[in-house]
């Protein structure tokens, strides 16, 4: 993290609430990825302060280079996002057989461009030379298919996807989209910053919400827990998954950032937001975060489908076990507060409740974490999706005489039940 704070931010100065739980991750996602990042963004907290105009916080550095970004439905963020993800692919894919047939340029240039890995920002700054000498090239032709090529040359580039949005959008309203996006396949990276509550709309509780906190819609206590978003989309197997909450370990979010960025296909990074929803000094954010995950609340993970080809477990669990019982985190927080002082018998039942859900889960995670990897073997890997013809009939981008979106073998969860397909 210390080494991550030299990078320039590429997202400063919004107009979001003193104390956000969510832009500090947006911040770092700019200073990972900023000079070629491509964003759709929910409707909800991250637009009003991403897009208040005539001002806003995405910014650019000293070559001209950051964030693409977009506001769209609340509803269908990840089509929205998924439609730019099609986008990229079939412009990327014109650029890849335009250049492939244009015999001006030297064989050597062509293949080191067509074949370039851009699996790392030198290998992504080498190639953006390559990109530029290409274009003097392509200026000096007076063919077709250089005058063609020409504004697509920079698709050339390697692209950073990313679909940004709210629990709300991700666990409620826009779920159905957010879960076809995902199982496309397709090379998508999906950042949920996860308040917990309707942040932008009045404090409305979500399916993100958990048992016994008070919110509108559910001023007596939430009666039902949490929604295990990450578990559903683990379930795939073909997704990689990570939960993270930068007050727990920051080290760990940059981690599951950077895998979820390199991974080739659906990606799903579920952000712990503290918010002035809660009802907590803002300035003690962080330290929620933490206790959160000490509790075993939020626990740690990532689900990274790669290890599996590797014949290791996918599911690695980054969190101790709980050292704290769940009261020493929800009771630094009014949501919950207001419930014991008004109705201290039903919020007595809710914690005990939970603390009990909280107790299960942590078990299951490390079941799943402390699985042999010989059992991913014996379980036997489900098959990918097909990508022969995507979502809807449509294609996927390709280069020349090979697939660009490569068939995977997504991994069962170990000690899961064999695939039927």
């Amino acid at each position: 993290m210390k080494d991550v704070q030299l990078l320039e931010p590429l997202f400063e100065f919004s107009s979001a609430c003193a104390g956000c739980g969510e832009t500090p991750y947006l911040r770092l996602l700019t200073q990972l990825f900023g000079d070629r990042m491509v964003v759709a963004n929910a409707t909800g907290c991250s637009s009003i302060y991403g897009g208040n105009l005539p001002t806003t916080p995405w910014s650019t550095n000293s070559a001209g280079r950051g964030p693409t970004w977009n506001n769209s439905l609340f509803e269908d963020n990840a089509e929205f996002g998924f439609g730019m993800r099609v986008a990229l692919d079939k412009r990327e894919e014109m650029a890849q057989e335009l250049l492939s047939s244009i015999d001006d340029i030297p064989e050597k240039d062509r293949q080191m461009i067509l074949e370039a890995s851009q699996d790392s920002q030198d290998a992504i700054d080498a190639q953006r030379v390559r990109v530029a000498n290409l274009k003097s090239q392509l200026a000096s032709l007076d063919t077709a298919s250089a005058k063609q090529l020409l504004p697509l040359v920079d698709a050339l580039v390697r692209k950073s996807l990313w679909i940004i949005g709210g629990d709300g959008w991700a666990y409620d309203i826009g779920f159905g989209g957010l879960d076809h996006v995902l199982a496309s396949g397709r090379n998508v990276n999906v950042l949920v910053v996860d308040t917990e509550v309707y942040s932008n709309t009045g404090g409305q509780a979500s399916k993100a919400t958990s048992l016994g906190a008070v919110a509108k819609f559910a001023a007596g206590g939430k009666a039902t827990p949490k929604k295990d978003l990450g578990m559903i989309a683990v379930g795939y197997g073909y997704v990689y998954v990570a939960q993270v909450a930068m007050g727990a370990n920051d080290n760990q979010l940059i981690k599951a950032l950077q895998e979820a960025e390199s991974y080739d296909g659906p990606s799903l990074v579920i952000a712990y937001s503290h918010c002035i929803a809660h009802g907590i000094d803002m300035v003690k954010g962080l330290e929620q975060q933490s206790l959160a995950t000490k509790t075993g609340y939020w626990p740690l993970y990532r689900f990274d489908p790669r290890l599996a080809d590797a014949g290791s477990n996918p599911f690695q669990l980054d969190s101790k076990p709980p050292a704290m019982p769940l009261s020493g985190y929800i009771y630094n927080e009014n949501r919950y507060n207001i419930l014991r002082k008004t109705a201290p018998e039903i919020a007595a039942r809710f914690l005990k409740e939970s603390q009990t859900q909280v107790n299960a889960k942590w078990d299951r995670y490390e079941r799943l974490a402390n699985q042999p990897s010989s059992a991913q073997e014996e379980s036997g890997p489900s098959k990918a999706p097909s990508h022969g013809r995507g979502p809807g009939g449509l294609p996927p981008q390709s280069a020349p005489g090979e697939s660009r979106v490569k068939p995977k073998l997504p991994p069962t969860l170990p000690g899961g039940p064999k695939s039927a397909h």
